[in-house]
């Protein structure tokens, strides 16, 4: 597969800025946003038959004008299905600094803590031409927060060690105290961080802290979603990705088997095991909620089709053609061009439905990105 089949424009208006909301201007001329989870546009494609569906039926199975919503998704699953989610946890990993001496302003992004009782920690800097080994930077104007830059990893890799002593718990809360949403890129280059950003690039069910970009579908669940899903019996199963930046690298290569993806840590307990093989067991579906549960438990699947206990890194790439293992159904964002993220879409939904679905896509408007607007992808 070539990187070139999955190349196409995306307007600059359907890049999402924002979740999904209801805007309101006051008399004063500012707005306001009330953010609604579960109400973002949503796609479904069926594998099988091809079908793709952007409206709701009426009684006699005819498209009405009524576009399908996220919190219409529990109606394609029955009791005893369940959804496979990634409880990841962001923390805020972008920082703002001064190098010493020259006061140059530099951005720190916080990639992992490589040994507490050191303080170290592998970031990236920006503009990293002026970062260098023996460089110390700092992060308030009287405070104590800083950082010397003890190695050298990539061109924008840096090892810092932050020169803070105190207990280990409060140096995190004082360093994460510093830190901003670390929404990506794309959005930050074209809009400043809202204080709502902490609460909205965060899944509802986070509990293991250590991504440094949201599990984009999860956000979409709020909670009457989960419990609307309670209600029917549908189940749920956690698992656990720490969603770095390997999302957001440029691919390289012409040749996508040639494509290397970065590590990131995971985790799937026996609980999730359990949940999980019953379900495939007793030949209900399995529904992985965004590309980074499929690369997850398209690690951990055993030869036998059922999840195993895993606790480690994965650097797992999918493109088609690709056969997965476990998940029967998935649902995604719609993604930037040439991103692995579509690269998996296409891997489990198959090339030439996701690219039309990318088609009809951009032609009825729908919203790309990490805030942007759903597909779901159903074995049928």
């Amino acid at each position: 597969m070539k990187l070139s089949q999955f190349r196409f424009q995306l307007p600059e208006e359907q890049v999402a800025l924002y979740p999904t909301h209801k805007a309101f201007t006051d008399e004063q001329g500012n707005v306001e946003r009330i953010y609604r989870r579960d109400q973002c546009r949503m796609m479904v494609a069926h594998r099988k038959s091809g079908r793709i569906d952007l409206y709701k039926k009426d009684a006699k199975g005819k498209d009405t004008t009524e576009p399908i919503v996220f919190r219409d998704i529990v109606n394609y699953f029955d009791e005893g299905d369940t959804f496979v989610f990634n409880d990841t946890k962001v923390f805020p990993a972008r920082l703002y600094g001064t190098k010493e001496k020259t006061d140059s302003k530099i951005e720190v992004f916080l990639l992992r803590e490589l040994n507490d009782e050191l303080r170290l920690w592998d970031v990236l800097v920006e503009p990293a031409r002026k970062i260098r080994i023996g460089n110390k930077l700092f992060f308030e104007d009287d405070g104590p927060m800083v950082a010397e830059v003890i190695d050298n990893t990539t061109s924008r890799g840096r090892t810092l060690r932050f020169l803070y002593e105190c207990p280990h718990d409060e140096f995190k809360q004082e360093l994460y105290s510093l830190g901003h949403t670390p929404l990506p890129k794309y959005i930050i280059d074209r809009r400043e961080v809202d204080p709502e950003d902490e609460e909205m690039f965060q899944t509802i069910y986070a509990a293991n802290e250590g991504a440094v970009t949201a599990p984009a579908t999860g956000l979409h669940f709020s909670r009457e979603l989960l419990k609307l899903m309670e209600i029917r019996e549908i189940n749920k199963a956690y698992v656990t990705l720490h969603c770095g930046l390997s999302a957001f690298e440029n691919i390289e290569v012409e040749d996508l088997s040639k494509h290397k993806m970065s590590s990131e840590r995971m985790l799937v307990t026996a609980e999730a095991c359990k949940i999980v093989n019953a379900t495939k067991l007793s030949g209900h579906r399995l529904c992985a909620v965004g590309a980074s549960v499929a690369r997850a438990t398209e690690t951990a699947v055993g030869t036998d089709g059922l999840l195993k206990e895993y606790e480690g890194w994965t650097n797992k790439f999918m493109f088609p053609p690709y056969e997965f293992g476990l998940c029967t159904s998935m649902v995604v964002n719609f993604y930037h061009p040439e991103s692995p993220m579509m690269m998996s879409t296409a891997s489990f939904g198959g090339y030439d439905l996701v690219w039309e679905c990318y088609q009809r896509a951009l032609k009825e408007g729908f919203q790309f990105g990490c805030f942007g607007d759903a597909l779901l992808l159903l074995d049928d």
